[in-house]
This record gives structure tokens, sequence and C-alpha cells, in this order.
């Protein structure tokens, strides 16, 4: 009697081998799409997947912008569904919390590299604006980070009240804002300006520092304070007393 031999599909030789070159050197060297291929592989166990993984990438141009991608938006992809359209939004999600999970507690004032690799992966591929207040106790240490405002920001559209609201519930000491630039330049509007003056100001008089307010985008980042506006909002503050 013949013993059956086990069913095999289309590339899964290719697959073994990605898993073997990951098991080896982790994503050293790995295209973006072998990377979203290797995501797909572990919901779709019988099947191909490089060809979904490239039509990804093609409709939503970069990896950033796959993990970025709703849920509904993957599920349209041919080859990806619902299983695998979760397992790519868990992916980001989880990433986000691990490096969210690497700031608090830290200075991140004295030591800010781990709070630029937070931002750049939480926001600066974000295909619409999100504004974020990172809280800090009286050592500068992050006790929490929030989005507090999405959409295109303006003065009137990002409420100082609601600002405050937040870093008393914290028992914040001071706050870094951050937002990210959709188009990828990070050069502050005159808005980004009056809505950071706005901000300073309110918290100065709730006794709250402002310490920096920093633009990301896909590549570079913009920081208020090394520019200057925050030195500049602290001596219009003290002429005022």
């Amino acid at each position: 009697m013949e013993t059956e031999k086990p069913s095999t599909h289309k590339g899964e030789g290719h697959r073994k081998r990605l898993w073997d070159r990951f098991l080896k050197s982790g994503l050293h060297g790995f295209h973006d799409y072998e990377v979203i291929e290797l995501l797909l592989s572990l919901n779709t166990p019988r099947k191909d997947c490089k060809q979904s993984a490239k039509l990804l990438l093609k409709q939503f141009k970069t990896f950033q912008g796959v993990l970025e991608a709703g849920l509904e938006s993957l599920c349209e992809i041919k080859g990806v569904g619902p299983a695998n359209s979760l397992g790519i939004r868990l992916i980001k999600e989880v990433s986000d919390r691990y490096l969210e999970a690497k700031i608090i507690s830290k200075d991140v004032v004295q030591n800010p590299k781990d709070l630029m690799e937070y931002l750049h992966h939480a926001i600066g591929h974000k295909t619409k604006e999100v504004f974020v207040g990172i809280f800090l106790d009286a050592k500068n240490r992050v006790l929490t980070s929030k989005i507090l405002f999405t959409g295109t920001l303006t003065t009137s559209s990002v409420y100082p009240r609601e600002v405050i609201i937040n870093a008393l519930q914290h028992n914040a000491a001071a706050v870094i804002f951050a937002h990210n630039h959709p188009s990828g330049d990070v050069e502050p509007s005159k808005s980004d300006i009056q809505i950071t003056r706005k901000l300073f100001f309110a918290l100065k008089y709730v006794e709250i520092i402002l310490h920096e307010h920093m633009i990301i985008g896909n590549e570079g980042f913009y920081s208020f304070a090394a520019q200057g506006h925050i030195s500049k909002f602290n001596k219009e503050f003290e002429d005022l007393k």
C-alpha cells in the first residue's frame, strides 16, 4: 500500500528559504515585499503569498503605508483577507506599544533617541495629521503618551483646555508635543507656530513646562526648541510679568 505523500503548494520551497534567512539573520537584507510576505504566510499556510505582498506594496506605496492601512482597505487586496489584515494591523500596534514602553520612565529631554524612534514609527508615516502629547514628571521621565487631536491642525482645532486637563490627570510637570506632516515637509506653518505659542502660555499659567514641540516627517523632523521658538515664548511670558 502506497503511503500518501504530504501535500505541497506552489512556492513552499521559497517560503522555507525566506524563513531560514530570517531565523539566521533577522530581516537584514530583506526587501519590503519579502517582509510583508512573511507576515502574510503566518495566516496563509497553504498558499504562495509573494504576489499578494507585491500587490499590497503597489497599492499602499511603501512598507509603512501597508502597516498604516485600514482593515477594509487591506481586505480589498487579492489574497489578503480578514485574517491577514488583522495580523498586519496587530503587528503595527504591537510595534507601537513596544517602542512606547521603551520611553516610559526615561528622561527623554536629556536622552531623546528612544523618543525620536518611537515618534517616527508611531506617527511619521500616517496619512492624517495627529497631535501627540508626551507627559513627563518633575525629573523629565515619561509618564505616558497620548494622541490628543486628529485631523488637519489649526488654532481652532487644538484646545488648550483639553491639553491642560490631560496634563493634570497624569500629574505632569512638563510636556513634549509632536505632530506629523503627511507631506513629509517638516517646516512649521504659521498655524503650527501659533498653536505652539498658545499652548506654551496656557501651560505656563498652570506651572507646567513645555520643553519641546516636534514636527515629524517620513524622513526628518523639526524641533521648536532647537530653532529657538521655546526660548522666545519664554521671554515673551517673562516680559508680561
